[in-house]
């Protein structure tokens, strides 16, 4: 079952207090993105965030499990309703993700 454009749109919404929020369809889910780094994804209308050490204790519940099948597992966040928990989560995250490898240019 793949995620509905509401539930996509919704969490977008939310997250949009860290920074400049884009989703990108992918496999018929979606990957979300905050000022063009990628921290997480949405499947079957569930949120998930990549996990870092630093977000773990700022974590209100700690559930770790892959949002498809054969991915490593992610934390799943459930409570999506406070604008300012997902704002920190976000910003925390890309903190401490790699910055995005350039993407190379076509020749002509």
């Amino acid at each position: 079952m793949a995620s509905s454009t509401d539930f996509v749109q919704f969490i977008a919404d939310q997250c949009a207090g860290a920074g400049e929020i884009m989703v990108k369809k992918m496999f018929g889910d979606y990957g979300i993105y905050c000022d063009g780094k990628i921290f997480g994804l949405i499947c079957d209308d569930h949120f998930f965030i990549k996990p870092t050490e630093v977000v773990r204790p700022l974590l209100r519940t700690i559930d770790m499990r892959p949002p498809y099948d054969g991915a490593k597992d992610y934390f799943y966040i459930a409570d999506v309703d406070d604008r300012d928990y997902l704002a920190l989560l976000v910003r925390e995250t890309c903190k401490a993700l790699p910055e995005p490898k350039p993407k190379r240019g076509h020749r002509s």
